[in-house]
C-alpha cells in the first residue's frame, strides 16, 4: 500500500524543482533499478509488485499492487517496480582523456542514449551546459538503462570551461573536416550541439577543430543526423583512431 503522502512525493519528482528540493529521483524497471542498487547510489525506498529484490531490506521495500504502481509511475505502461534514490553529492570533474560536452541538449531520450554511449565507449566524463535537460529526469534515467551509475556528469558554464581548457576542442558542423579522413587524438573535448540549432555561436567561436560526418546518399537532402546517432559515430571514430 502506498500512502497519499508517498504518492504526492513520488509524482512531484517528475518535476526538476522538486527533485532538487528533496534531493531525490526515481527509476523504473528491474534492469535500471538493479544497476543502481549495485552502484554508489543510495536507495531511499523500493516499490514493487513482485516478491523480488531480495537484497533490499524489508524496511526499504514495499509490496504494492498494479493500481498503486500506476499512480506513481511516469510510464504509460508501468513496469513491475519503481525505486526512489537519493541524489549523490557531485563528484569532482575529470579534466583528462576524452570528454564529451553537450550544448543545450533538450530531449531526455537523446541525453539518456548519449550517456549510454559514453559508458559503451569508455568516456568517463560528460559535461553539460546548464540549459541541457536534467540527468535525473525520469525519461533520461530510463533511457540510460543503468549507465547513469558509471559516467560522471557535470553541469557547468560550458563557455567558461571551453575558454580555459588546455585540451583540443572539437565541434560537429555541416561544413567541418571529414571525420573519416581526420587524425583524431586520444585526449580532447568533443562538443555536440542542440537538436534544432546545433552548437551555439558563443561556443562555436571557441572550437579549434571543426568536424563533419559526410553524407553518402545520392540525393543528399537529409538536413542532419539525430544528435545521439551522430554522437555514436563521432565517439566510434575517436576510439578507432
Amino acid at each position: 500500500m502506498v500512502s497519499k503522502n508517498q504518492i504526492k512525493l513520488i509524482t512531484s519528482l517528475q518535476q526538476k524543482k522538486y527533485r532538487f528540493t528533496n534531493k531525490l529521483f526515481f527509476a523504473e524497471g528491474v534492469k535500471v533499478i538493479q544497476e543502481l542498487l549495485q552502484s554508489n547510489f543510495e536507495l531511499d525506498h523500493l516499490y514493487t509488485t513482485q516478491n523480488d529484490f531480495e537484497e533490499v531490506v524489508n524496511g526499504k521495500k514495499t509490496l504494492i499492487d498494479d493500481s498503486d504502481l500506476k499512480k506513481i509511475s511516469a510510464l504509460s505502461s508501468p513496469n513491475s517496480c519503481l525505486a526512489v534514490f537519493k541524489m549523490p553529492v557531485d563528484k569532482e570533474m575529470i579534466e583528462s582523456g576524452l570528454i564529451l560536452a553537450l550544448d543545450s541538449i533538450r530531449d531526455p531520450g537523446n541525453l539518456g542514449t548519449i550517456l549510454r554511449l559514453c559508458d559503451w565507449f569508455g568516456i568517463h566524463q560528460l559535461v553539460c551546459s546548464k540549459e541541457t535537460v536534467d540527468i535525473y529526469n525520469p525519461k533520461v534515467v530510463q533511457a540510460t538503462m543503468g549507465s547513469i551509475a558509471r559516467v560522471n556528469v557535470s553541469y557547468i558554464d560550458l563557455n567558461a570551461f571551453i575558454a580555459q581548457t588546455k585540451l583540443p576542442v572539437f565541434g560537429t558542423f555541416m561544413d567541418g573536416e571529414n571525420i573519416y579522413k581526420t587524425t583524431l587524438p586520444q585526449e580532447g573535448i568533443i562538443i555536440m550541439g542542440n537538436e534544432a540549432n546545433g552548437i551555439s555561436p558563443e561556443i562555436e567561436k571557441l572550437v579549434q577543430n571543426r568536424l563533419t560526418i559526410p553524407r553518402f546518399g545520392e540525393i543528399q537532402k537529409t538536413e542532419s543526423l539525430n544528435v545521439a546517432t551522430a554522437t555514436a559515430i563521432i565517439l566510434s571514430e575517436f576510439r578507432r583512431n
